[in-house]
């Protein structure tokens, strides 16, 4: 069952939204590698603010998340494409629909 998640807003520089788009999709085989990550979203907002939503049967399966290669490679590369830090939300689902 699917019972925590991560909510994280990214803005962009100027001209290094496709930086960060391109970092985004590039980052699908490292959260595809996570066995505790039931779901994972990259997405664009608006020109230049992305997310990210990606979802955890428990607690330890996001704090592997958060100490792992995703996290790192986002923090590492965030004062050269992002405008502000990262905002990321630890949040509880309330009710999950999954398709099989």
């Amino acid at each position: 069952m699917v019972k925590v998640a991560l909510l994280v807003r990214l803005v962009a520089k100027p001209g290094k939204e496709e930086e960060v788009a391109a970092f985004l999709s590039s980052a699908l085989p490292l959260a595809q590698a996570e066995a505790a990550t039931i779901v994972w979203f990259a997405l664009r907002i608006s020109k230049n603010e992305f997310g990210i939503f990606d979802a955890f049967p428990d607690d330890s399966g996001r704090k592997a998340h958060l100490n792992g290669p995703i996290a790192a490679a986002l923090m590492s590369k965030a004062g050269a494409l992002l405008a502000e830090p990262p905002k990321i939300e630890q949040v509880d689902l309330l009710a999950v629909k999954l398709a099989k």
